[in-house]
């Protein structure tokens, strides 16, 4: 047993409220288990219990052992003083408040079969702890719950641009800049990829907007990938004699090369050739973030990342090494990926922000359009028999599993309470 197991059940009343009395024998109603509080102080506040023919209002405790009260020592905190009943699970002791009073102490009875569940649900080794329960879980459930798992994942996301808005001072381009940079990581280069960006403001770009080779310099310079001597490559030796001008001028310091990793990645894939592709996106694009707010269609968005690299990236995948001439695109997969991780929750953020809700709207309805992403995690879903039919409901299945499932969360998932709550019927 353990407290927060109790807590859900006293959150949730699958408790036996027909025989629920205290330990000195007084009937029991609880018109209200109150708010669970994550604060110092009472499990549960603002309670409203009936106790005998005594109406009390105030914090409930929950242990698991009415002794647990004072191994915590909460006999001597004041903060405990208007918990108006102790719930648990065994009683071994009375016990009294700092002022000498007794507190009300009642012990929870519950069918066997939700703990035995619960159990189950934590201890199994399977990574979708609820899956041979799903077909029982109903539809109302599944679409409110995953609606809510969406906002969820964009909240998460927004609170990293809420950080990148204070970092920058509230400089929303500066702060996309770097938000895209990071997605142009895709996840394995990601914090390589934002790193790159706080070392070399968007400001610095603007100023050789039209000079693709200088900002490629600027980008692999600041990436700290030209500090090698022993590459016998002039378009390399070029792009270093350009940087180290550069970084004088602007006292630049590049962040370290090791960040960058490149081990099973396919070539295609390799941050050489994105941060290439980054670059011809800012070479190309003119105010990038005020360019994009004002898109109203998928397909507009779509051809701003329709890029591929500088010529010299046609015949390389690393520095200093010819491989067969190729044309080295951002896929559509990459395209979709950046718009969902990147585009879409920036929108969605600054929507919020200055109270636009057909900027908000249109977040969604992308969302929306877009196809699902495509991973292990979503096709254990799928294997499920969960349809999962655009990218909306991809981004909250994967918020499910990375933040509930990978946790072990059952009691805070809407599926595992219905689970549970189908036991108590």
């Amino acid at each position: 047993m353990n407290e927060e197991f109790l807590h859900y059940i006293w959150k949730y009343k699958l408790f036996e409220k027909e025989t629920l009395i205290t330990t000195n024998g007084q009937p029991v109603e609880i018109l209200s288990t109150g708010f669970q509080s994550s604060n110092a102080g009472a499990d549960f506040i603002n309670a409203k219990v009936k106790i005998g023919d005594t109406l009390w209002v105030g914090n409930v405790e929950i242990h698991i052992r009415s002794s647990d009260w004072n191994r915590h020592l909460h006999q001597n905190n004041n903060d405990y003083n208007n918990v108006i009943l102790h719930v648990v699970y065994h009683h071994d002791q009375d016990i009294y408040n700092a002022q000498q009073q007794a507190v009300q102490t009642v012990v929870l009875q519950f069918k066997e079969e939700i703990f035995e569940r619960y159990k189950q649900l934590k201890n199994t080794n399977q990574s979708i702890a609820c899956a041979d329960s799903l077909p029982t879980i109903d539809s109302f459930t599944l679409t409110h719950w995953r609606e809510k798992l969406l906002i969820e994942r964009f909240e998460n996301k927004t609170q990293i641009i809420e950080n990148l808005l204070e970092t920058t001072k509230n400089d929303w381009n500066e702060s996309f800049y770097i938000f895209l940079a990071r997605a142009f990581g895709f996840n394995i280069n990601a914090y390589a990829f934002e790193m790159l960006a706080k070392s070399l403001s968007q400001k610095i770009l603007a100023k050789h907007k039209n000079q693709l080779f200088t900002i490629e310099a600027l980008l692999f310079g600041q990436a700290g990938m030209l500090e090698k001597q022993d590459i016998e490559d002039q378009y390399y030796r070029n792009l270093q004699k350009e940087y180290i001008f550069l970084q004088k001028k602007y006292q630049l310091k590049p962040i370290e090369s090791y960040l960058w990793k490149f081990l099973r990645l396919r070539p295609i894939n390799f941050p050489t050739l994105r941060i290439s592709q980054f670059a011809v996106l800012i070479f190309k694009s003119h105010s990038l973030f005020s360019q994009i707010i004002e898109i109203k269609n998928l397909e507009d968005l779509e051809k701003i990342f329709d890029l591929q690299t500088s010529e010299y990236w046609q015949t390389h995948y690393t520095f200093g090494k010819i491989s067969p001439k190729k044309k080295k695109t951002l896929g559509k997969t990459a395209v979709h990926l950046l718009i969902i991780n990147s585009i879409i929750p920036f929108l969605f953020f600054y929507a919020k922000k200055i109270k636009n809700t057909v900027l908000e709207d249109l977040a969604f309805e992308w969302l929306e359009k877009l196809p699902s992403e495509k991973n292990k995690i979503l096709e254990e879903w799928k294997n499920l028999g969960l349809k999962i039919e655009n990218a909306a409901y991809s981004q909250a299945f994967l918020q499910l599993s990375n933040q509930y499932c990978a946790l072990q969360k059952c009691l805070d998932c809407a599926i595992g309470n219905r689970i549970l709550k189908n036991l108590q019927t």
